[in-house]
């Protein structure tokens, strides 16, 4: 398990006023859910049910999916490392740089990496780049090896423009397993909520691996207010989208960074001068913001850091505190 993630925020107190070292919008209204929850916190005193049965019922209907072809998870991170355990001594490819819970998920259960792989990780849209493999390209690449398994990570999924799979699209494709997540579209990651689509067969070898009582009952009370009000929690996604490319290109006309193209609404830039850790640092201290510490993705150097847009004035302000740095 790696434990330079974004978002640690847990390490600073009260020090970090505006984040944006986590890829999810931090300006989400969670009222509502909030009132929802404090009217259901009855749910404490019992157990949650052992699988979260009701909720995914609710969650196949959205999807138009079978139930059998959904499961819950806490977090797409526990669903990746159960696969990881389904797949078991198997051999693996994973395109770098990326999310690093796959590797350590595939060398927890004795995966072998290697070109030649039957089992392919790909996250799309690509966390910490923000690239999105084309679907169309996607769909050639099952079609042409029906043999192989290809673990889609979708977790991003509302955070961009351009075509992805849609959950019923694993009917047509038997070798495609799918990850999404709540996280990212309601903007709750502290509840850890995911799920997985794939396949009837999939889902039921994968069922045997998740503990009982996986999905807490605050949870399961929150997710289902979710499903019954689906609005996401950001803003319109032409208008985020188009926020994050002024970001973007402010970040560029400093004249020391170099940023990753994106097809998100977060990117991955690069100092010309200075070290990510020591920018991080100083906006944490003199400003109170928090970027992502990029230089530990496999692939990376000390020059790396990630943000993700926010409203315009707090982009506004990031990029004059960057500029305050690179003085």
């Amino acid at each position: 398990m790696n434990d330079g993630h974004g978002d640690d925020i847990y390490k600073y107190g009260n020090k970090v006023k505006i984040n944006f070292s986590s890829n999810i919008f931090a300006y989400a209204d969670l009222e509502g859910l909030k009132h929802h929850i404090s009217e259901y916190l009855d749910v404490i005193a019992n157990y949650p049910e052992p699988q979260p049965i009701a909720l995914e019922e609710k969650l196949s209907k959205r999807l138009s999916l079978p139930r059998e072809c959904v499961m819950i998870t806490n977090g797409s991170t526990e669903a990746i490392y159960h696969i990881a355990q389904m797949y078991r001594g198997a051999k693996s490819c994973i395109h770098q740089p990326t999310f690093s819970e796959y590797e350590s998920a595939c060398i927890v259960n004795g995966h072998i990496f290697s070109d030649k792989a039957s089992i392919h990780w790909i996250c799309n849209p690509n966390n910490p780049t923000g690239d999105v493999i084309p679907k169309e390209q996607l769909e050639e690449t099952l079609k042409v090896n029906p043999d192989h398994i290809f673990i889609i990570d979708q977790a991003y999924e509302d955070y961009t423009t351009l075509p992805l799979f849609n959950s019923k699209e694993v009917l047509k494709y038997p070798n495609l397993i799918l990850l999404h997540s709540f996280t990212k579209r309601y903007c709750i990651p502290g509840l850890r909520i995911g799920y997985v689509t794939a396949i009837n067969g999939i889902i039921e070898k994968l069922r045997e691996y998740q503990q009982p009582w996986s999905i807490n009952a605050i949870a399961i009370e929150a997710c289902s207010y979710l499903l019954d009000n689906d609005i996401p929690n950001y803003p319109d996604i032409d208008v985020y989208m188009s926020e994050a490319m002024r970001l973007r290109s402010m970040l560029v006309e400093t004249g020391y960074i170099d940023v990753h193209p994106t097809n998100t609404t977060f990117m991955l830039a690069e100092l010309k001068k200075g070290r990510a850790d020591e920018l991080k640092n100083f906006l944490i201290e003199k400003y109170g913001m928090l970027i992502r510490d990029a230089s530990n993705f496999k692939e990376l150097n000390n020059r790396f850091f990630r943000v993700a847009a926010q409203r315009a004035k707090e982009n506004d302000k990031l990029v004059k505190a960057i500029k305050d740095y690179l003085r």
